[in-house]
């Protein structure tokens, strides 16, 4: 089998269409290339993944924190079931301060973004925890075209500088980036976001045969405004883009190193990586104002703001062998890996605080969580029109958790088997139709599996989690080019999970799961009309609920049925370029009956850009075009005000940003 037909593993999108026979394994798998990156306006460097269809990624709070997350009926929190790798290192953090996979991409550098690689659905058995919706593997390059400078001016302290460039250097290419950044947002408290960030990479060869070694440093400070309780915005105690509480914020850093090497043989392809990872996170937020402090002690004098910190040290590595063969007259790749992983969090807890200042530790706990996993994939090629990929993944969790708590402190363990397969027919006329299953998992936080008291009391008994959730999915799909540069897909899934709901980090307990049910539709376009001129149309819709009868109802809070991102892109038109994108996110309900449900909101963004030479470009950003007053985010949930007695149930919002403008000069030396 030659090499060439075998390495392509997904459909690139780029400014033209390219062909697409026998390349992908499901219908919902791709890439995206730099090209359709670079021509797209991003208000935050999270949103590197709405490229991805079908995914939402918004925002809560201040916008140093890892964004939200929404996928397939899912609200993924801030990444839970969507894993998420940049250079070869996962992004996801188990057992995390604030959430389970919590992925902050405040450190992506989009303008060196080589591509996108994602995958949906638990199908394929390289891929692990938290990738039960899907997967994106983030690579930057490792060599761009001269040295560039950018520096970016927007309204409301807005300013972004970044130099970068990739010089020759002993056989290979060294690439550095280093970006700083500071941003106040529309927030009446400003958000002095301030953000250092760099990359350094040294490479030789590609990825399929070559190596690198990339190091990666962030660090940030922001102050955040909340979301707020709708009540206090309606009765005129707070602006739309005040606060409640105005000390609420963070500080985080990211420290990684990593080592990634490919060999290509006659017949095999041989593959490994090694990486370390030092982080930090303080976050400081109150999402119920005074309840627990009138609770506690009749009044408001203290608040109930609380404090989520962790410091961590984490390292991994994995190893792939692939070997290309000819069983008699079948065409035959028969892939092995190994994968593993290790947290050593010193500590992670869960504080009172009133203004920043601890007044009170709620838990504190020093986690050690290891992870092993073996997987195997044979794909034979049957016929010229038929092909089978079969796959099996094991995994084995090991979790020890010191906690301030005895009662809490303990040890777990799970291992969990996963079969996969995958039915490619095709191509006919340009077109395959996929037929996938699979089983996957995500992790639960290692605190969760060892509580036996909740922490607030240290009496009342809680139910422990087991470690690892099983789920499963089905797909069908459907690729083609129906007439010639346009590429469409259609996927119908479904999903189950055997349980939803996870350690909650605001409360430093866990709350009984429910197992759910999922599945969509998923209609995926791009048309390249011309050289300069192209259409994208990715269309979701959803259905989720949870599967066990409870009185409360079966609806899952955050599950978004309907999802839409549009946009025609302008190339070469002369000296100009740019791109128009419109972006709606469905309605939700908020709680379990649906009597609540969150409003749909609709944005438009638009670039406009104007090259002087192939060196020298100007771009004009505008963010929510119409300046829709719309939110980011809405949670239904108890909270007190101030002036309160009582809780009150009621819906919270964080306002999406008003009309915002943000110009840029780029030069290439």
């Amino acid at each position: 089998m030659a090499h060439e037909s075998v390495e392509l593993t997904a459909v690139e999108v780029r400014a033209r269409a390219e062909n697409l026979e026998g390349i992908a394994a499901a219908g919902s798998e791709g890439v995206v290339s730099s090209q359709r990156l670079a021509a797209v306006p991003i208000l935050r460097p999270g949103e590197a993944l709405e490229m991805v269809p079908g995914l939402i990624v918004t925002q809560h709070a201040g916008d140093g924190k890892a964004n939200q997350y929404f996928l397939r009926g899912f609200n993924l929190d801030h990444g839970t079931d969507f894993a998420t790798y940049v250079g070869g290192v996962p992004v996801n953090m188990p057992t995390h301060a604030h959430g389970q996979g919590y992925t902050d991409l405040n450190f992506l550098i989009p303008e060196l973004v080589d591509r996108i690689s994602f995958r949906k659905g638990p199908y394929y058995a390289e891929e692990g925890d938290f990738s039960s919706a899907g997967a994106a593997h983030i690579d930057y390059f490792r060599k761009i075209e001269g040295t560039l400078a950018d520096v970016t001016l927007g309204q409301r302290g807005y300013a972004r500088s970044l130099l970068a460039g990739s010089p020759a250097l002993g056989g290979g290419n060294l690439l550095y980036g280093l970006e700083v950044f500071h941003n106040d947002g529309p927030w009446q408290v400003h958000e002095n976001y301030r953000k250092l960030n760099g990359i350094l990479r040294y490479s030789q060869g590609t990825r399929h045969d070559g190596w690198s070694v990339t190091g990666m440093a962030y660090q940030g400070r922001w102050t955040s405004t909340d979301q707020i309780a709708r009540r206090a915005i309606d009765s005129g105690a707070v602006d739309r883009f005040g606060t409640l509480d105005s000390t609420t914020g963070g500080q985080t850093f990211r420290h990684s190193l990593s080592g990634e090497w490919a060999k290509r043989g006659e017949n095999s392809q041989s593959k490994a990586k090694a990486w370390w990872l030092r982080s930090g996170l303080d976050l400081w937020s109150n999402f119920q104002y005074c309840q627990n402090d009138f609770a506690a002690n009749g009044n408001c004098a203290i608040g109930d703001q609380f404090k989520q910190g962790e410091r961590r040290q984490a390292g991994g590595f994995a190893l792939s062998q692939t070997l290309y063969d000819r069983w008699g007259s079948f065409d035959v790749r028969n892939a092995f890996g190994l994968q593993g992983r290790m947290d050593r969090l010193r500590p992670v807890g869960l504080y009172n605080t009133s203004q920043r200042n601890t007044w009170n530790t709620v838990r504190e706990d020093n986690v050690t969580q290891r992870s092993l996993s073996l997987w195997a994939q044979n794909e034979i090629r049957w016929t010229s029109w038929f092909r089978s990929i079969q796959g099996l993944r094991g995994d084995a969790y090991d979790f020890t958790v010191d906690s301030s708590l005895a009662a809490n402190s303990g040890q777990a363990s799970d291992q969990m088997v996963t079969p996969k397969l995958s039915l490619v027919f095709g191509p006919w006329r340009r077109t395959e139709l996929y037929l996938n299953y699979g089983h996957g998992f995500h992790s639960n936080d290692a605190r969760g599996t060892t509580i036996s008291v909740d922490p607030a009391d240290g009496v009342t008994p809680v139910t422990k989690v087991k470690p690892l959730v099983r789920t499963k999915g089905y797909e069908i799909g459907l690729r083609s080019e129906i007439v010639p540069g346009w590429q469409s897909t259609v996927a119908l899934w479904q999903l189950e999970a055997a349980s939803e709901l996870l350690f909650v980090g605001d409360a430093g307990t866990t709350e009984p799961s429910r197992p759910s049910r999922r599945h969509g539709l998923e209609w995926t376009n791009f048309y390249a009309v011309n050289d300069w001129l192209a259409f994208d149309a990715d269309l979701a819709w959803s259905h989720a609920r949870f599967r066990d009868a409870d009185p409360a109802g079966n609806y899952i809070p955050g599950a978004v049925a309907s999802t839409a991102n549009l946009g025609v892109t302008v190339g070469q038109f002369g000296p100009w370029f740019g791109a128009l994108r419109l972006r709606y996110f469905g309605p939700r309900p908020l709680i379990e009956d649906n009597s609540v449900r969150s409003q749909a909101s609709a944005l438009t963004n638009l670039r406009v850009g104007y090259r002087f030479s192939r060196q020298t470009q100007v771009l004009l950003d505008v963010y929510n075009l119409f300046d829709r007053k719309v939110n980011d985010i809405e949670y239904w949930y108890e909270s007190q005000l101030a002036n309160e007695t009582s809780p009150v149930s009621d819906r919270h919002v964080h306002p999406t940003e008003p009309r915002t403008l943000r110009l840029s000069i780029s030069h290439r030396f």
